[in-house]
């Protein structure tokens, strides 16, 4: 992607904006975890590895900020949360329509696209209630390590 005159002299205009037309403040912490996360291509990450990677950039946040910051992101619609077990969770920015394999040797989170997969004989949500999105997680692992340890 080529950098306008623009995003060159002020690094931060696209995340602001971001930022400003969900209703989030921009803080200095919400400015920098911003630009780690959608400055790039479509991504997963834990808090953890985005703590890490604001260590690594010399940003000066706390692992609980990083966690609350993902929070505010995903309420405000900037951000969807994978749960994939009850220990776990991934953050995902991309926002269209789609699923995910978790690879559970590795941890590592990959997009399906919401169109190859097909949910039938789905029961009608409680009254006054509207189905939102669903949201598959297919766990899978290397099968030779199913084979060898049966």
């Amino acid at each position: 992607m080529e950098m306008t005159t623009t995003e060159t002299q002020r690094p931060y205009t696209r995340v602001l904006g971001c930022l400003r037309g969900v209703g989030l403040r921009p803080t200095r912490q919400r400015l920098a975890l911003a630009k780690l996360l959608f400055e790039g291509p479509d991504r997963h990450v834990t808090a953890e590895i985005l703590h890490g990677e604001a260590r690594t950039a010399s940003i000066q946040v706390s692992l609980a900020t990083v966690y609350n910051t993902l929070h505010q992101f995903t309420a405000a619609g900037l951000l969807r949360e994978i749960v994939v077990d009850s220990q776990r969770s991934y953050f995902d920015t991309n926002m269209t329509d789609h699923h995910h394999f978790f690879f559970e040797g590795s941890g590592e989170l990959k997009d399906i696209p919401g169109d190859q997969v097909v949910v039938a004989g789905l029961p009608a949500p409680p009254p006054g209630m509207a189905i939102k999105r669903i949201d598959i997680v297919v766990c899978v692992e290397n099968k030779k390590y199913l084979f060898n340890n049966n």
